[in-house]
């Protein structure tokens, strides 16, 4: 017997916010599972629903409703436990305009900005005036979808449980992107002094860096795995027999000269795997002791999950959730630019090569 909704939307939470590499063993009803087991309960679970296009039919908008709720409770927390150490994350009702206060420092007040998706995907720069106290992420709708061939409904072939992961994942991928992007067009206004934009890795323009944002606490480099596996020191640095154990073994060091690294979630954007999620190019080096956290993520509103039927009779199972993103950068932060590894932008130009496009806007009293 299928398990009612409460358990099914708890079922499904615990699945989603499963690590699937971890080898633990997850609760649910009192029982332990493996991820496998889990998931693999997840998907007989939701085939007693949706096994058939007639069950399909009689079920969908119950289904879509339990994805709705676990994307509005997973999707969050999954891009804080990402994002936690520089990403301030809240959720806001439909129609409340989300603010965000700002805490300033005599170092940091008079140097701030944000940088922000404006119209036709463009990330808008914005100066926060000395008397600005607040300021609003304006949200707008991101979406994800997985096609069904209607003849995968008539052969019983649909995996349901997949096709919520898939849905899933796209829609975490397309948050980290969005975070990734507004950092990207926040580069060029930094200070000179906080960003460098070289090709490969400058072991010396790096550390130079290093300094700069420890004036303002203990420095974290947050990056992709491609560039970590070359921010390697030159041989002349002593490497103990455990940093050479963990360079065979991951491929990089978890700390740089005694500084955290903290690497971003990557992904692809489509099946080609030629376009990823975040620019594997760019690094940036955040102190710890910031009096405010960098970026902001806000979502609006209840998540919308909704079908499109094609003219073949397949079916696009869409999802939509309003989202904002903008990275609030001073001049305790900085940014280092590897540009053989750099991609998937406009043009590059800084200090002499070529440069992100932004719009730059000052608001008023700035």
């Amino acid at each position: 017997m299928a398990l009612d909704r409460n358990n099914l939307v708890q079922l499904m939470k615990t699945v989603a916010k499963a690590d699937p590499n971890a080898p633990v063993s997850y609760s649910f009803n009192g029982e332990n599972f493996s991820y496998d087991a889990l998931n693999e309960t997840l998907r007989q679970e939701l085939n007693e629903y949706a096994g058939s296009y007639s069950l399909y039919r009689e079920n969908k908008n119950l289904i879509f409703s339990i994805i709705e709720e676990v994307l509005d409770d997973v999707l969050p927390k999954k891009v804080t436990e990402a994002y936690e150490q520089f990403a301030e994350v809240k959720t806001f009702a439909q129609g409340d305009k989300p603010l965000f206060r700002r805490k300033t420092t005599s170092k940091t007040r008079a140097k701030q900005f944000i940088t922000r998706v404006g119209l036709a995907g463009i990330y808008e720069v914005f100066k926060l005036s000395p008397s600005e106290e607040s300021f609003e992420v304006r949200t707008s709708a991101i979406g994800g979808a997985a096609q069904i061939g209607f003849e995968e409904f008539l052969d019983g072939r649909v995996d349901f449980a997949e096709v919520t992961a898939i849905v899933m994942e796209g829609m975490d991928e397309l948050v980290y992107k969005e975070v990734g992007e507004a950092l990207k067009a926040s580069v060029n206004q930094l200070p000179p002094a906080n960003r460098v934009a070289v090709n490969g890795f400058d072991e010396a323009a790096f550390d130079r860096l290093l300094v700069v944002a420890s004036a303002y606490g203990e420095p974290t480099i947050y990056c992709t795995y491609e560039f970590a596996v070359n921010m390697i020191p030159q041989e002349s640095w002593r490497y103990t027999e455990a940093m050479k154990d963990e360079l065979w073994k991951t491929g990089r060091l978890a700390t740089y000269k005694g500084k955290k690294v903290v690497i971003l979630p990557q992904g692809f954007e489509d099946e080609t795997n030629e376009r990823k999620v975040i620019d594997p190019g760019f690094c940036h080096i955040i102190p710890n002791g910031a009096d405010t956290k960098p970026v902001k993520i806000a979502f609006e509103g209840a998540t919308i999950v909704d079908e499109y039927v094609n003219k073949d009779r397949s079916r696009e199972i869409q999802v939509y959730k309003k989202v904002g993103v903008v990275a609030m950068l001073a001049n305790n932060i900085c940014s280092y630019v590897d540009l053989s590894l750099a991609g998937e932008m406009d043009t590059w130009h800084l200090d002499g090569v070529s440069s992100i496009k932004t719009t730059v806007t000052t608001v008023a009293g700035a």
